[in-house]
């Protein structure tokens, strides 16, 4: 037997509740690694012009894109990186994007917060079609 003081059971309970067990909880805070830049930096391509209706909401996943189309005909893009911790939005619930990390949801029509912890609205892309194909483009 060492002649070390053997802790207290408190001590190990204290001592393991403060100590940061590594990679726990930094995978539901990092940007997701499936490839996809995190917002575009140049003009993408997404899809036909005919793909999202007057009045209708479509997830472009692949590039971290949402576009919507008001009754008027005009567009809406918005990058799907969730202002908080990053995270890609890969679900889409009606016009409602849900954040898979913490929770938080965004309005796909105009890119306004919903439901914390997001403070902040998401990243408006500049949305065209150009040769009967939707650009997203980003703000300058």
């Amino acid at each position: 037997m060492s002649g070390r003081p053997v802790p207290s059971r408190r001590t190990v309970l204290r001592t393991a509740a403060i100590t940061p067990v590594a990679g726990l909880g930094l995978a539901a805070c990092s940007p997701g690694d499936d490839g996809a830049a995190a917002q575009p930096t140049a003009p993408v391509e997404l899809g036909t012009d005919g793909e999202v209706a007057k009045g209708a909401t479509k997830l472009y996943r692949d590039q971290n894109v949402v576009v919507s189309r008001a009754e008027d005909g005009s567009l809406k893009a918005y990058s799907t990186i969730c202002t908080h911790a990053g995270c890609p939005i890969k679900k889409l619930e009606g016009t409602k994007l849900v954040c898979p990390c913490h929770g938080s949801e965004f309005d796909a029509r105009t890119g306004e917060v919903l439901r914390a912890p997001a403070s902040v609205p998401l990243v408006e892309l500049r949305a065209e079609v150009k040769q009967g194909r939707i650009v997203a483009t980003p703000e300058t």
